[in-house]
């Protein structure tokens, strides 16, 4: 790929951008990330229609399946200029980024048939049923049960699925559940792709302390999954969720840390006006700050390269711990640089935007995995550790 290429392609993606990300969208600059995801949900859907429109959503899907079937750093030269633009957080983001590829992979002709245009025209919305009360990190412990009826080929599931992103704001959920009597840990699940708006089907909002409620509850009273909706095999659940995963660490980390890139310049900006940078101390986290940040790009780009070397393997196996530990960090120091008026409430959007970071980002080291789950993955996959107990469920 050549750099005319790619300067190319960027300042395409900037003129659409400034010609687009205006106007009645104007409002939806830099809203609708982590922590403000049920901002103007409405509008933004409008917006996924806009990007559908001039082929900006799916952008590495492959050409056959309605994508643009841009390379790795094409698709990164998107993210960047999408996240310098303050292009809001994808309403499509897990139909695009997780259920779209998955599908690409895994699924059968008829299913790509029915659900790719629709995640990518941006007329439907998929969320994530993997977590549960008793299994959050530790998805071999699920407990939501499928049971197939015999005479439909119907599955009829019942549980409670937690912490679904924009479940209420979603048309499907793909659900990860246990149709084996008497399995456990990875053994006999079934991945099932089941729509919302269904008997059977409760999805409760979850008040978030910075306001928001973008997590839900969902629970689940024998409601139906069409025979026709298993990706895989029943009994294949666990590989099919695995898989999905991997694609959960893909490009659009890149536009995650575009937006980390805008908060930290935030906080400089605050730190000059208020003469939080006149301290040597506060000078030196900040240094750190964008120091990890360069350091993040490094591991996220290795991430996304195509090195199969055991180094490149370890090092993609603390991607997720590192950003995290350092966004949460990135929160701490918004607070201290806005020293007391960090406490007020209301009256400046920049303040309420740092606020809203620091509330937020205490989640980072819990979800997709707790800081736990990921020093156990270095220690036994990374390093050859022994593994830790997991009362026979692992």
């Amino acid at each position: 790929m050549s750099a005319d290429t790619l300067t190319q392609l960027r300042t395409e993606v900037r003129a659409w951008m400034a010609d687009h990300l205006r106007g009645r969208f104007e409002p939806l600059r830099y809203r609708g990330n982590a922590g403000d995801g049920d901002a103007f949900p409405e509008l933004r859907k409008e917006w996924e229609r806009e990007l559908a429109a001039g082929r900006w959503t799916c952008p590495g899907w492959p050409e056959e399946h309605g994508g643009r079937g841009l390379s790795v750093a094409e698709q990164v030269v998107f993210q960047e200029e999408y996240g310098i633009a303050g292009g809001p957080g994808r309403m499509g983001h897990i139909g695009e980024g997780l259920m779209g590829p998955t599908l690409i992979a895994f699924g059968t002709q008829e299913q790509k048939d029915r659900f790719l245009p629709g995640i990518r025209a941006g007329t439907e919305y998929w969320c994530q049923g993997y977590s549960e009360p008793s299994a959050g990190s530790d998805l071999g412990n699920i407990r939501t049960r499928a049971r197939q009826d015999p005479s439909t080929g119907d599955w009829h599931v019942s549980g409670q699925k937690v912490w679904t992103s924009l479940a209420h704001l979603s048309d499907w959920i793909f659900v990860l559940a246990r149709c084996e009597e008497g399995s456990v840990g990875r053994n006999g699940l079934v991945f099932l792709l089941m729509p919302l708006d269904q008997p059977g089907v409760e999805v409760q909002p979850i008040r978030q302390i910075g306001g928001g409620a973008e997590f839900n509850s969902v629970f689940l009273d024998d409601a139906v999954a069409k025979p026709e909706h298993v990706v895989g095999k029943p009994g294949e659940g666990w590989k099919i969720a695995m898989a999905l995963l991997g694609f959960e660490r893909g490009i659009s980390t890149l536009g995650q840390q575009m937006a980390f890139a805008q908060e930290l310049d935030l906080i400089c900006a605050i730190a000059r006006e208020n003469g939080a940078s006149r301290s040597p101390a506060m000078r030196q986290r900040i240094a750190k700050a964008w120091v990890g940040l360069r350091a993040m790009r490094y591991l996220a780009m290795r991430v996304l390269s195509e090195d199969t070397s055991e180094e490149a393997r370890r090092e993609r196996l603390g991607y997720k711990y590192h950003w995290s530990n350092w966004h949460r960090d990135l929160g701490k120091l918004a607070m201290d640089v806005m020293g007391t008026e960090a406490n007020l409430v209301g009256g400046d959007l920049r303040r309420e935007r740092l606020q809203q970071l620091f509330l937020f980002s205490r989640a980072d080291t819990i979800y997709g995995g707790t800081n736990e789950i990921q020093l156990n993955l270095i220690a036994e996959q990374g390093l050859g550790m022994p593994r830790e107990p997991r009362g026979g469920l692992g």
